[in-house]
């Protein structure tokens, strides 16, 4: 017998032929039960370990996915990815995971090194509203599905998102619910190359202009780094007392927000109320408490898994275009306008 036992080796020892041991090994239907047993226990006495990568050629499968993320040093891609990574074991896959945000590549360049690795099919968690991408997804020989992000004019597309627009819309209204007039606004800079910030960004305005309150871009900001954030927020509240709210398009730079009003010794939501969205774990922390929208996180990482597993097991048919209600959050960062004004004075 070889070092290492093959399926030569299971065969002679259970009495039976290498077809019998393939399907066996490959879930082959109408295999006696005592044959079947014969062949897992001499499986089990050699040790025997098949080979991954000729059975996935044999069954034209790898058990694998991809799936592409933006900087995991963002809180929801480092969570999403988590939820996506853990429901996968569970149903035997393994994931390959690629930075789609990355400088030295493009998009087309990692779906690419995917589909070389022979994946089943692929999460695209990050993409930019008008990427160029030579990959083909909608024609492409394995599924694709987009996760939190989409990209415009692409109405064959398999994706899995919230509603940005209407959740930005129901963070305002429930801000000017609460008698605020005056409401700052904070993104990233370049926020219209991705469909989310984007959409978050036409839904500030839009409940604006639903309401009667006039759009002052001096209340708007587009931070690129984290110090850019903070300095807005500390000038802003210096120079524009008549400012009662901040909404942040992320959590991320809500928590800036709380900084920046730490450093101007004032409390929140008693001189100022935060509004945040994505509800990233942090959120719901005692200390934070943030008030924000919730894009419904885990279940939109299990939806995504379960849907592009069905396009490639062939139960679901493409394209998959499911669009998450948001939801608000209401913890303990916001509150009545006229309470904050009364308390000033």
């Amino acid at each position: 017998m070889s070092q290492r036992p093959n399926a030569y080796d299971v065969a002679k020892l259970a009495g039976v032929s290498q077809t019998t041991v393939s399907r066996v090994l490959n879930d082959f239907p109408y295999v006696r039960p005592t044959t079947k047993m014969k062949v897992l226990n001499a499986i089990e006495e050699l040790g025997f370990r098949p080979d991954e990568i000729a059975r996935s050629l044999v069954k034209k499968k790898t058990n694998t996915i991809g799936l592409i993320v933006g900087n995991l040093a963002n809180p929801f891609y480092a969570e999403t990815a988590q939820v996506i990574l853990n429901e996968a074991s569970k149903l035997n896959y393994d994931v390959i995971m690629m930075d789609g945000d990355s400088k030295n590549e493009s998009l087309s360049e990692v779906l690419s090194k995917l589909l070389n690795r022979r994946v089943d099919g692929v999460i695209v968690a990050t993409v930019k509203r008008r990427e160029e991408l030579t990959v083909n997804i909608v024609d492409s020989t394995i599924p694709i599905l987009f996760f939190n992000r989409s990209m415009d004019n692409l109405e064959q597309a398999n994706f899995v998102i919230v509603d940005d627009l209407k959740g930005s819309k129901i963070a305002m209204q429930h801000l000017i619910e609460n008698g605020h007039q005056n409401i700052a606004y904070i993104t990233i800079s370049g926020y219209e190359e991705y469909s989310t910030y984007y959409n978050r960004f036409l839904g500030y305005k839009q409940a604006l202009q639903d309401n009667g309150i006039a759009y002052n871009e001096e209340l708007v900001f587009e931070a690129d780094n984290h110090n850019s954030a903070l300095d807005f927020s500390m000038n802003l509240l210096q120079t524009n007392p008549s400012t009662t709210a901040i909404f942040a398009s992320t959590d991320s730079i809500a928590l800036e927000v709380f900084e920046a009003i730490s450093r101007c010794n004032k409390k929140v939501p008693e001189e100022i109320s935060i509004m945040g969205f994505d509800d990233i774990n942090i959120a719901g922390n005692p200390y934070v408490k943030l008030t924000t929208i919730s894009q419904r996180k885990e279940e939109m990482s299990k939806l995504a898994l379960t849907n592009l597993l069905a396009l490639i097991s062939g139960e679901s048919s493409s394209p998959v275009q499911i669009v998450l209600e948001p939801k608000l959050i209401v913890r303990g960062t916001t509150k009545s306008a006229k309470r904050i004004i009364e308390d000033v004075k």
